[in-house]
């Protein structure tokens, strides 16, 4: 009896096992974004009209938006083995670090209000504000994920504190660019001509402004996008002045290009009426360019705060 209370307590896994399973947590996690967007694009989001089932059954009818919807389920399964596994195993992994442990609880949790967030889609005829929630929720699990990758590479004190202050804040300041572009680009989707509807059914668009809607909010996104471009480059600058720390001018130099790339994209899908395959490359890429945000974040660096008040203990007169 010893021996095997003694197994259970020697049972762990490796730093380096770990990262792999946090990878596998986060590509699995972008994958059902692109396929969720594939459910709406393709007009998918009532292929299966009932849920956990699809149309009574396990096994979808032989229709192409049917098993569309339906594999988008089972990746969210497999999302679901995933993200348990990175939870479970942050207790398991050798040495523990109680933060690891935290952003993999967030991930179960996260999925779970997946879940129950798509049932809400599909019951009530996909509402743009549920959808929109939907994906937003995605951001969010993504940011989970990816500071769960990020951080079980490296063991504390592994990497060195950046000695520049204000170029970290700069790259952290990217984050709200990238917020507020992704949060109007889904408004815009949920105001044009792919609400994600099946079979000709009714499905809600947004109408704040009648049918200058569309138009209106794109050109918003647009202009926040161009501002995020902007702020993108004014941080390289920040990066390559005379004492900056250069460690994230690679990653930021790749969100820069992301983003032109995402522009031309942006403007010839609205120049061709906004096809749908082109549609769901702009979102993925938009995925793509909020995880190349989180590398930027993540190279820049931490700041090293005791040192500041190391310094102001060492120059205060004593008493």
């Amino acid at each position: 009896m010893k021996q095997v209370v003694h197994r259970i307590k020697s049972f762990g896994i490796s730093p380096e096992t770990y990262v792999k399973v946090t990878t596998v947590a986060l590509i699995a996690l972008v994958l059902i974004v692109f396929t969720g967007s594939a459910v709406r694009l393709t007009a998918s989001g009532l292929g299966c009209p009932d849920w956990p089932k699809c149309y009574g059954d396990y096994i979808p009818p032989s229709q192409l938006n049917a098993w569309i919807e339906y594999g988008n389920r089972l990746l969210t399964g497999f999302v679901g083995l995933a993200v348990i596994a990175a939870s479970l195993l942050a207790f398991l992994r050798k040495p523990f670090r109680w933060h690891l442990a935290v952003f993999g609880a967030l991930l179960p949790l996260g999925v779970i209000g997946q879940i129950v967030l798509g049932a809400f889609v599909v019951e009530y005829h996909l509402p743009p504000e549920l959808v929109i929630g939907h994906f937003l929720l995605s951001m969010i699990l993504l940011d989970a994920a990816f500071a769960l990758f990020w951080c079980s590479r490296f063991e504390p004190g592994e990497r060195a504190f950046s000695p520049d202050p204000f170029g970290v804040w700069s790259v952290r300041a990217l984050i709200p660019f990238g917020q507020l572009t992704v949060l109007l680009g889904t408004i815009t989707t949920a105001s044009g001509p792919h609400p994600g509807d099946h079979d000709k059914e009714l499905v809600q668009r947004f109408d704040f402004k009648g049918e200058d809607t569309l138009a209106w909010i794109a050109q918003k996104h647009a202009t926040a996008a161009f501002l995020f471009l902007f702020a993108t480059i004014v941080v390289m600058f920040i990066l390559m002045r005379p004492g900056g720390d250069r460690r994230a001018l690679k990653s930021v130099g790749v969100v820069a290009g992301m983003i032109v790339l995402q522009i031309g994209l942006g403007i010839g899908q609205w120049l061709l009426h906004l096809p749908a395959i082109m549609v769901w490359f702009h979102v993925a890429l938009a995925t793509l360019i909020w995880i190349a945000v989180l590398w930027s974040v993540g190279t820049a660096g931490q700041i090293d705060w005791s040192k500041g008040r190391r310094s102001a203990a060492e120059s205060a007169p004593l008493s």
